[in-house]
């Protein structure tokens, strides 16, 4: 934990994530991410000198391996309060579109249920799980697909909401999240999404795997990039 914590920190620091008396909702998918974001967010509130607190807020898209059991119990663990709520989202997106290309839309989906809850229970920030690699895969599919030089920001502030998201773990690898998630034998939901393994995101993944063999630095000099570059609000 304390890699995961130390480059959380940094983070947090850097681009200012956490104020004094914040109400965080921890969006909570259950995988290794999300589940990496909450224990570390946890271990921080014990000695981060800005004090906050934490919900956690789980979205039921419909399928059968969504495991609510699964997710209580580590958030009893943790005594953090977990929101959960049933949606139509695999029915929207996989039943009635029959969409071949979903990860956007059910993306879109679970952020508006997300925020209204966060709304709800008087959060004023979100906090999301993506990472460093999401971040490089997220650039690479806005420069081939939309051409656009983007990823997302570390921070982003809704006006509509007024509610902040914020990236913790987006100076973190995900090679230090399996690390973590393997060295500590944490169980995570086995699958969160029925696309794992087949969308645009696994073959970016697959992508920037083989560059960084064949250019060894290749992450360093992309991140470098994005951050010299200024690139949605990333910064040195």
């Amino acid at each position: 934990m304390q890699k995961i914590l130390s480059s959380m920190r940094k983070a947090i620091e850097l681009y200012s994530m956490i104020d004094e008396n914040d109400k965080i909702g921890v969006a909570l998918s259950g995988g290794k991410d999300s589940i990496t974001l909450l224990m570390g967010l946890s271990s921080l509130q014990r000695f981060y000198p800005k004090k906050f607190s934490l919900i956690a807020i789980s979205i039921n898209p419909g399928f059968d391996f969504f495991d609510t059991d699964f997710l209580e119990t580590i958030c009893n663990d943790l005594n953090v309060p977990l929101f959960i709520e049933d949606s139509h989202i695999k029915e929207i997106v996989f039943d009635i579109r029959k969409e071949k290309n979903p990860c956007s839309l059910c993306a879109n989906l679970r952020r508006g249920i997300i925020n209204s809850i966060a709304i709800r229970e008087n959060c004023n920030k979100i906090a999301l799980g993506h990472n460093e690699d999401d971040a490089l895969e997220t650039f690479f599919l806005n420069f081939l697909y939309a051409g656009n030089l983007s990823t997302f920001a570390p921070v982003t502030y809704m006006d509509r909401s007024k509610i902040t998201l914020i990236r913790p773990l987006i100076m973190t690898s995900e090679k230090d999240i399996y690390r973590f998630i393997n060295r500590n034998k944490i169980q995570v939901m086995n699958k969160v999404c029925p696309m794992d393994g087949t969308s645009k995101r696994e073959y970016m993944k697959n992508l920037i795997k083989q560059l960084n063999l064949d250019i060894p630095m290749v992450r360093a000099n992309i991140i470098g990039a994005i951050k010299r570059k200024n690139i949605n609000g990333w910064h040195e």
